[in-house]
């Protein structure tokens, strides 16, 4: 017998051990029909895992028990390990709304697990990251640093223009290669999502009942699970006069002209990364906030020292005051043919080129239909309610992302995403988790962030009748800045449980941070103690071996 008939004999065999399950063996045999060379065409009206060409045999083991031994590569052995029988009596097992970050990764992984899949997008796939979020967001933040940097190189040795030397950025060239980027990530995207057979609707969809979509052509479709994963867009000031005259930070990517001055409104991350964005590229900058202190949430420490840095850098903070109005002013020498009047709470009045509304964002759920869906929302702010598994009150209805406000960041949508697909078509329920997530703001200089304030540590170890708290600190001149002579400091913070010994908390501001804390975050999730850190050999010269050489305690931990 030829090794080929042998191969299919013991495929056979091997099938007669698995489930009944007629879609799973047809996705077998057609992988292992064109692993030995043969012709054969899936006649079955969907496949969840895609059938394209089979890549060369590899030296891989699929096991279904003990039966089955055969090294066909990565497409066999994902066909071996779905877990989902298609419900033909719907349209599609699963239809997302939404092609954001969570969205895409719950409709790739369920539809690799054998479900089929539609997932319907108004506007570009990638959804707020991709497009108006944390991809262009960075990017800008990247260009705003040279600026500094052309300054900083004088003190290395190179001669080059000082800042009023430069001739100004040009922002058209900016915004059209930010673009091109945009549209590459959309194109990968739509390639991932094709490559996994999931049908794509580019247009709005709205839910008629529980397991009925309509798109906006008319079409309606029924699904066994619905997932919801529409994000957010900006708050708007609807009592605020002149409003209409404002920007949002979704406009923010497309200003044809950089505002000579701006006065950004909010105190929150993203309010404050324009106003480093926009002040490194040379605008005035204002930054407006209500509160005592921006950046609620994160460490006292932190926030005090970023305003600070912002301040010698040049930035205008105003604590403790309000945009009451803004009227435009005719001015044919500003950019727009206009200006904008900005009056404050305090009575004062400033002249800008824009206004930056940065006041938070509120789920896209306007005009879905959740009501006739019968899901329930949070009353104040209509974020989409739903437990730990990412289920709302509706037992095959779902939602992740900044629609359900739980941990407003990408890396979370795509881990409830994922987590998602898992529990529903995977055959493993998975609960996504929340301590111990690393965030970071891309200010100038930029947070790192992971687990527990100093605030929030003490409040807890009170609650539990800890014995208190250890706070391990430090602010130096980072090595960079001793020739530049530019007035930058680094602060590292650690907070420590003082009976367990173990890191509850690390906090950075330094150039570095956000790319720090990301390998900080993995000790700190395995339970890292003092005296890890202590243990650890520094590589030098870094700000990161600050992290483990700090050795005297700040605070007794009152």
């Amino acid at each position: 017998m030829r090794s080929s008939q042998r191969l299919v004999r013991t495929a056979e065999v091997s099938f007669a051990t698995l489930p009944s399950i007629s879609y799973f063996k047809a996705s077998c045999s057609a992988y292992l029909s064109e692993a030995i060379g043969r012709t054969y065409k899936h006649r079955g009206k969907f496949c969840g895992a895609q059938l394209c060409s089979f890549s060369a045999h590899r030296n891989v083991r699929n096991h279904v028990g003990d039966d089955l031994r055969l090294g066909f590569g990565s497409k066999v052995k994902r066909a071996l390990a779905m877990h989902y029988q298609p419900d033909t009596s719907f349209d599609f097992d699963l239809f997302v709304i939404g092609g954001g970050s969570g969205g895409v990764r719950a409709a790739r992984v369920s539809a690799n697990h054998g479900a089929r899949v539609a997932l319907a997008e108004s506007s570009r796939l990638g959804g707020t990251c991709v497009n108006v979020g944390c991809i262009p967001k960075k990017l800008f933040s990247y260009g705003s640093h040279y600026l500094h940097e052309f300054e900083d190189a004088r003190a290395y040795g190179w001669d080059l223009p000082t800042k009023s030397e430069l001739d100004p950025v040009d922002w058209e060239r900016l915004i059209h290669n930010k673009d091109a980027e945009i549209e590459r990530l959309n194109g990968v995207y739509q390639r991932i999502l094709e490559k996994a057979n999931v049908r794509i609707f580019h247009e709005r969809a709205e839910f008629v009942d529980a397991h009925k979509i309509r798109l906006a052509s008319g079409e309606t479709f029924s699904a066994k699970y619905i997932l919801v994963a529409v994000g957010g867009r900006s708050n708007l000031i609807a009592d605020l006069p002149g409003a209409a005259l404002c920007i949002h930070s979704d406009d923010c990517f497309y200003l044809k002209h950089l505002p000579r001055s701006i006065l950004v409104l909010g105190g929150g991350y993203i309010g404050t990364e324009f106003a480093c964005i926009f002040h490194g590229y040379g605008s005035k900058v204002t930054q407006v906030h209500r509160g005592k202190l921006f950046l609620r949430g994160f460490d006292d420490d932190v926030r005090h020292f970023l305003a600070e840095q912002m301040r010698k850098d040049g930035i205008d903070l105003r604590f403790g005051c309000n945009l009451k109005a803004v009227e435009a002013i005719p001015d044919a020498s500003a950019p727009e043919g206009r200006v904008l009047k900005a009056h404050l709470t305090d009575g004062s009045t400033l002249i800008v080129d824009q206004v930056l509304l940065a006041v938070g964002r509120h789920p896209n759920t306007e005009g879905l239909g959740l009501e006739r869906a019968g899901i329930k929302t949070d009353q104040h702010r209509g974020h989409i309610l739903v437990d730990e598994y990412s289920r709302t009150n509706v037992e095959t209805i779902y939602a992740v992302g900044d629609v359900t406000n739980r941990m407003n960041l990408t890396p979370v949508a795509i881990a409830e995403g994922h987590c998602f697909a898992d529990t529903v078509f995977g055959g493993k329920a998975r609960a996504p988790g929340y301590d111990m997530v690393p965030t970071a703001v891309f200010s100038v200089p930029p947070i790192g962030m992971v687990g527990l304030t100093e605030a929030r540590a003490r409040e807890l170890d009170a609650e539990q009748g800890g014995t208190g708290i250890d706070i391990y600190r430090s602010m130096f001149r980072p090595l960079k800045h001793t020739l530049t002579k530019r007035d930058r400091q680094t602060l590292m913070k650690l907070v420590v449980d003082r009976r367990t010994q173990r890191v509850l908390g690390c906090h950075l501001v330094d150039d570095a941070a956000p790319e720090i804390i990301q390998s900080v975050a993995i000790a700190l999730k395995m339970g890292a103690t003092k005296a890890d850190f202590d243990n650890v050999i520094g590589v030098h010269p870094t700000s990161a071996e600050e992290l483990v050489t700090m050795r005297e305690k700040v605070s007794d931990g009152k």
